[in-house]
């Protein structure tokens, strides 16, 4: 489910609602009542819920070990060159 952000035109009041795609947008603003609660244009959010692979990748690379002189240079083999290798 999408995440929206509102603020009030009156007050100035602004807050964040988790709404399905087919709930009508908020108008009326539950700080002062005001019908001139808008829905700000922001980078989309959104929840994840469930187990998939969000919970499981890209959570960053596994733990470095020691570094050998001759290897400083090459990133970690499991690590594909990703920025926790120095690499980015």
């Amino acid at each position: 489910m999408p995440i929206y952000e509102y603020r009030c035109g009156s007050c100035g009041f602004q807050k964040e609602f988790l709404q399905k795609l087919s709930d009508a947008p908020l108008s009326t603003c539950p700080e002062c009542g005001q019908e001139s609660f808008n829905k700000m244009l922001t980078a989309a959010g959104f929840q994840l819920k469930g187990s998939g692979w969000y919970a499981t990748d890209f959570k960053g690379c596994p733990a470095k070990t020691e570094a050998k002189p001759e290897s400083a240079s090459a990133p970690a083999p499991a690590c594909n060159g990703c920025a926790c290798a120095g690499n980015g």
